[in-house]
């Protein structure tokens, strides 16, 4: 058993990731903006706290006492490259303060490529508005790359879709490199259930590190 610190546990994909730990046996405590707004995460095996994912001081003190971090958290008030630097450096300066030195980091599939040395963010007729926010997660990763060793980090992203939100965990997925997955023999589409399940796979039996990761179904 871990204890595992989820930042942007109140979004869709840190919901499903408190859900998978706290099912596996992990000890969760669920980092939100504000505490007194996600009561009903809170649970056997989950606390929930209010803490600032931008601010590496927040970071370290949440992230005190755990052994793995997961970050799914995303703000629309702040410019999409802001907020995703922001919370980068203060990830990468906050967890080793604190004693963690694993990060799961979830991404988009926009940043992936589509061909060799193409973003799907920059292929012709992308919507503008979506790549700007493609780009700010592109500027994250950029700066975590920056990091020192003390942080083993890694940045899954899912397949440029919308993920399904209520499809059942099927336990299945698939994982390359950069590049967007091809669609698997009878794969349907990628659900938050099963890129839960690749998080918490990668903290108990790490694979990959310090890479931008496809998962898809």
């Amino acid at each position: 058993m871990s204890k595992v610190v989820i930042f942007g546990a109140g979004g869709r994909a840190g919901r499903h990731a408190v859900t998978e730990a706290v099912a596996r046996g992990h000890q969760v405590t669920a980092v939100v903006r504000d505490a007194a707004k996600h009561r009903s995460l809170a649970g056997d095996g989950v606390t929930v706290v209010s803490g600032d994912v931008t601010r590496a001081d927040s970071v370290a003190a949440v992230a005190s006492g755990h052994d793995a971090a997961i970050n799914a958290a995303a703000r629309l008030d702040m410019a999409s490259d802001e907020f995703y630097v922001s919370a980068a450096h203060a990830l990468s300066s906050g967890l080793p303060r604190a004693g963690v030195g694993r990060l799961l980091w979830i991404g988009i599939g926009t940043m992936l490529e589509a061909a060799p040395g193409v973003p799907v963010h920059d292929t012709p007729g992308f919507p503008e508005e979506g790549r700007a926010f493609s780009l700010g997660h592109a500027a994250g990763l950029d700066a975590l790359r920056t990091a020192g060793a003390e942080i083993d980090w890694l940045v899954l992203a899912p397949p440029p879709v919308v993920l399904d939100d209520e499809a059942p965990r099927t336990g299945r997925y698939r994982t390359g490199g950069g590049q967007v997955l091809p669609a698997g023999e009878g794969a349907s589409g990628f659900s938050y259930a099963d890129l839960a399940v690749a998080l918490v796979d990668e903290i108990e039996t790490p694979k990959h590190h310090r890479s931008l990761t496809a998962v898809a179904a």
